[in-house]
């Protein structure tokens, strides 16, 4: 676990100090450990996740690398679940570089999801704040720093701290990337047929506005949020929801996400 930092205590000497051993190691396999340190005094968190979301390729996995480090969870996550994240369809929609909660990116009815609540709470988490950083125009950084229930929130003069030291790790991180990229992207197999696994989920048994609705509703959508989104009424969304529960043979999200995976499990074996 990473020590509780000591907010405000944490001079100008102390950083720059910090700032100068991160980028003594940029050219080092120990990069993101070190990173991992610096945030520790920036920032209390129990868990660091550092993924770079890089186009038609799966969630890259930077840190943490030693197997024994990562959940069957964070696995799950990287192979399938990824596709119904706040932060990963965050990133698609090209949000910008900086520091973010997960409650600013998270649709409103998140939390009722069923992958909320049978994957996400798995990490155990109360808050969760990412730095996204742009490495390249195809390439985007999540650095997920994840706050267990005793901890609490995120406190305002910890994000004020991480928003302020945010330009220099932006550009350590780039330069991080640009010289260790390769280890990272060259076993790393293409994702393409499962980033269609939305669009191609009960294909053929719905209408294509009941898919939208449908891709809407599984990554945390409420009626009203799919009504704004599509230009419908919220009533309309509702007709449309028990019309896919009809169609799927289905009376609860639990079971259409159930339906989801093995749709998404049938795609990761298919031939690519």
């Amino acid at each position: 676990m990473v020590q509780r930092a000591h907010l405000g205590q944490q001079d100008s000497a102390e950083l720059i100090k910090d700032l100068s051993l991160l980028t003594n190691h940029i050219r080092l396999p120990n990069f993101p450990a070190v990173l991992q340190q610096v945030l520790g005094k920036l920032c209390y968190f129990d868990t660091l996740i550092m993924v770079a979301y890089k186009q038609a390729l799966k969630p890259l996995l930077i840190h943490p690398r030693d197997p024994a480090e990562q959940s069957a969870t964070l696995r799950f996550y990287l192979n399938q679940a990824y596709l119904l994240d706040p932060l990963f369809n965050a990133i698609q929609q090209d949000v910008a570089s900086g520091v973010y909660r997960l409650a600013d990116m998270a649709p409103d009815s998140f939390q009722d999801t069923e992958y909320f609540q049978t994957c996400y709470q798995e990490f155990g988490l109360e808050d969760e704040i990412n730095l996204i950083v742009e490495l390249d125009k195809d390439t985007r950084c999540a650095i997920s720093l994840g706050r267990k229930q005793s901890a609490g929130e995120i406190q305002h003069n910890e994000l004020k701290q991480l928003k302020l030291v945010f330009p220099m790790l932006e550009a350590l991180m780039r330069q991080f990337w640009w010289l260790q990229a390769g280890e990272f992207t060259q076993q790393t197999p293409p994702s393409a047929p499962m980033q269609q696994a939305l669009k191609s989920f009960a294909q053929g048994v719905l209408t294509d506005r009941e898919q939208e609705v449908l891709g809407l509703l599984l990554k945390g959508h409420s009626s009203k949020s799919i009504g704004e989104d599509l230009g419908i009424s919220a009533g309309t969304v509702k007709v449309h929801r028990k019309n896919i529960h009809a169609k799927l043979n289905t009376s609860s999200q639990s079971e259409i996400f159930t339906l989801f995976l093995s749709h998404l499990e049938h795609m990761e074996h298919s031939p690519k």
